[in-house]
Formats: C-alpha cells, sequence, structure tokens
C-alpha cells in the first residue's frame, strides 16, 4: 500500500474563489443557518407544548 505525502501549500498555492463561488457559498450558509434556527424553534415549541400539557393532564 502506498503512502502519499501531503506538502502543506504555501500562501502563494492558496485557491482564490471568485466572487461567484464566495456568493453561493455565504448563500449556502444563510440556508444552513435558517434550517438550524428553524429547527431550533421548532423543537423548544414541541417542548413547551409537551411540558404544558403534562402541566394540564399528568398522566400523559
Amino acid at each position: 500500500m502506498a503512502v502519499e505525502q501531503v506538502a502543506m501549500s504555501s500562501p502563494d498555492e492558496r485557491i482564490t474563489l471568485t466572487d461567484d463561488q464566495r456568493r453561493r457559498r455565504r448563500s449556502r450558509s444563510i440556508a444552513i443557518a435558517v434550517i438550524l434556527a428553524g429547527l431550533v424553534v421548532l423543537f423548544y415549541v414541541i417542548t413547551m407544548v409537551k411540558l404544558a400539557s403534562t402541566a394540564v393532564d399528568p398522566s400523559l
């Protein structure tokens, strides 16, 4: 089995993104953040509803 050596890239060899790629990356990041925030809110609401229903009828 051959082992490949990965050389550390120098600052001159960095990949530069185009403006379009940066815009798309930012859009993806914002979309992921919105979805994550939505899930947090959804879990919070579900938890509050379960706690409220348990407080009203403890047999649940």
